[in-house]
């Protein structure tokens, strides 16, 4: 029952936050392309539960993720060709900065889960109990609609506005953290590659910089796409000024930073070599090592 309830809950929370934050969206169907935007993102996500749930697995749950935030993301870009006749560049850059990202941590996260066996130690208690795993599910694509919601506007609007310094300056932040992202997790693999780090902790490279730079360049490039959305905001649009505070809240709050300190405290946290590394790199905005 704890559950539905929370399935409810949280179901309810996207669809009134898409028919608010959609207010100046071009409609179709005589609903705002945002709100559906919305709709597509839990629907893609519970049609992708019946066959996890009924092969209790979580084997293409980031998968799904990624496909979420292709679709919705396609969905916006066809509203917008249609009532315009053309996409202004501002909606096919960002377009094409979801696609270039999503393709890439979908398909490293896929990788990833695959090298582990094709499970996620997230999962395993959860995806037992159809009605929690079906949380999870709907979860992400709460995750999905808000962290995507500033492009979805901004692709979306009823009215374009001309190329100015927040596309520029909201595409040089976004160019940063995607490079700062993905320089992290090579660096992170490769460390994580070479058997003479087995049992180690990564202190190279920008995880000299901070203890989690990729969760870093993450938050960093959903900011520069807000920015680059800002100049076609007004009204109850303004709501998805929380897709950079929402994905920082999640990586720093949730589940990121604290699941993962937590695992390297648990293997590392007697080691004193660790214990200098903890003391002298931030945990998350990056600064020059320490000698």
């Amino acid at each position: 029952m704890k559950s539905i309830i929370v399935f409810l809950i949280v179901t309810a929370f996207a669809f009134g936050f898409g028919a608010l934050a959609g207010s100046n969206s071009l409609t179709i169907f005589n609903y705002s392309a945002f709100f559906l935007c919305i709709v597509i993102a839990m629907v893609v996500n519970w049609l992708a539960f019946i066959p996890a749930a009924i092969a209790q697995s979580d084997k293409y749950y980031d998968t799904t993720g990624a496909i979420t935030y292709l679709t919705v993301t396609a969905f916006a870009c066809w509203v917008a060709y249609s009532a315009f006749g053309s996409l202004d560049l501002r909606s096919l850059v960002i377009a094409g900065m979801i696609a270039i990202w999503c393709i890439r941590l979908g398909s490293f996260l896929f990788m990833r889960i695959h090298a582990a066996g094709g499970s996620d130690s997230r999962f395993e208690k959860i995806k037992i109990n159809p009605a929690r795993f079906l949380v999870a599910w709907t979860l992400q694509g709460l995750w999905v609609s808000l962290t995507a919601a500033a492009a979805l506007v901004a692709i979306t609007a009823s009215e374009r506005a001309p190329i100015d310094m927040f596309f520029w300056v909201g595409a040089a932040i976004w160019v940063l953290g995607f490079v700062w992202e993905v320089i992290a997790d090579s660096q992170k693999k490769a460390f994580r590659g070479d058997p003479a780090n087995a049992g180690k902790f990564i202190n190279v490279g920008l995880w000299r910089w901070s203890r989690h730079p990729n969760y870093f360049g993450e938050i960093t490039l959903w900011t520069g796409i807000l920015i680059m959305a800002v100049p076609v905001l007004s009204g109850w649009s303004w709501l998805v000024v929380i897709s950079p505070i929402f994905v920082f809240l999640l990586l720093t709050r949730i589940s990121g930073v604290n699941l993962q300190d937590g695992q390297a405290k648990k293997r590392w946290g007697d080691d004193e070599a660790y214990q200098r590394y903890r003391a002298n790199t931030p945990v998350l905005f990056p600064r020059p090592p320490r000698a």
